[in-house]
């Protein structure tokens, strides 16, 4: 069985496949089958166990937590930034939950997870940018899960070092943090965020000895094939050793829409510019997302 990936969708064209109410074949993916599928649905559904596997609707659920692999968000559902891009609730967020790095770690146990990867939402009303839940939630998912890898998928703190510090000192096998977009389009698709912000949390993370920095760009926004090698060069620059690339789908109407459809065949000159430009992994086609074969990249 196959299911085609919903959102809301332009009519037109631009350089690429036809923008219309027909969603692209590569973009059909497979139903979530298989034993370990199962068990851990059943898991998340029994416990109430909050995945961005799920909230998310992820394309790659099944094959992810095939593998053992699932993503958590913490800090709540509300964030305080409100990009373009983003299906994520933007506002005023509810009070710190000091009991969820427990309640993650718990979630990690129960579903045995083998390599977790942990996001937020961005928590700019707080002094500390959300970073102590940050180290709290590592260290609890160390004690109780002493064999599970992790990646930290992280904001950029406003580009404060003694937040970015308290990641570095949880020392995650792998500490992700998006760029999106190219610098052109940062401004429209980030709207708080910095293209050059971000490139400087990537090479401080890296500098401070971080083992493995990752970051993420999604395509199909309006950007030119030029801008995003350049994007990857930038990458490069401040030695991030793993991209991933995919395709933006639009969440609802009040979001940027899809300006173009990327074909797998472009997707695949991206990975092949990646891996020329000296990247370590190369994540690159329409359903990959920031999380995709994420256990690999500890490698």
């Amino acid at each position: 069985m196959e299911t085609v990936l919903e959102n809301t969708l332009p009519t037109g064209t631009r350089g690429g496949a036809e923008l219309s109410g027909a969603k692209p074949k590569w973009l059909k993916v497979k139903l979530p089958i298989g034993q370990k599928y199962t068990e851990l649905r059943g898991l998340v559904d029994k416990y109430s166990l909050n995945t961005i596997c799920t909230s998310g609707s992820c394309p790659n659920m099944g094959e992810c937590w095939g593998e053992g692999t699932a993503t958590f968000m913490i800090l709540g559902n509300v964030c305080t930034r409100s990009c373009g891009f983003c299906g994520v609730k933007t506002g005023r967020p509810e009070t710190v939950d000091w009991d969820e790095p427990e309640k993650v770690a718990r979630s990690i146990k129960i579903m045995n997870i083998k390599h977790a990867v942990i996001t937020s939402v961005d928590r700019d009303d707080l002094k500390d940018g959300g970073s102590i839940i940050w180290i709290e939630t590592v260290k609890a998912i160390r004690r109780m899960n002493p064999n599970t890898t992790l990646e930290t998928l992280i904001p950029d703190f406003q580009g404060i070092e003694r937040n970015i510090d308290r990641i570095v000192e949880a020392n995650p096998e792998v500490v992700s943090h998006n760029v999106e977009t190219v610098r052109r389009l940062t401004r429209e698709v980030r709207i708080q965020a910095k293209y050059d912000r971000s490139l400087e949390v990537l090479r401080y993370l890296k500098e401070k000895g971080i083992n493995r920095t990752k970051s993420g760009i999604m395509l199909g926004l309006g950007e030119q094939e030029e801008e995003v090698y350049q994007t990857m060069r930038d990458l490069r620059e401040v030695n991030v050793d793993i991209v991933t690339i995919g395709q933006y789908l639009q969440p609802s109407k009040k979001h940027l829409p899809v300006k173009e459809f990327i074909t797998p065949e472009q997707f695949a000159k991206y990975e092949q510019f990646g891996l020329e430009l000296g990247f370590r992994h190369v994540e690159s086609g329409p359903l990959v997302r920031s999380s995709y074969k994420a256990q690999k990249h500890i490698l």
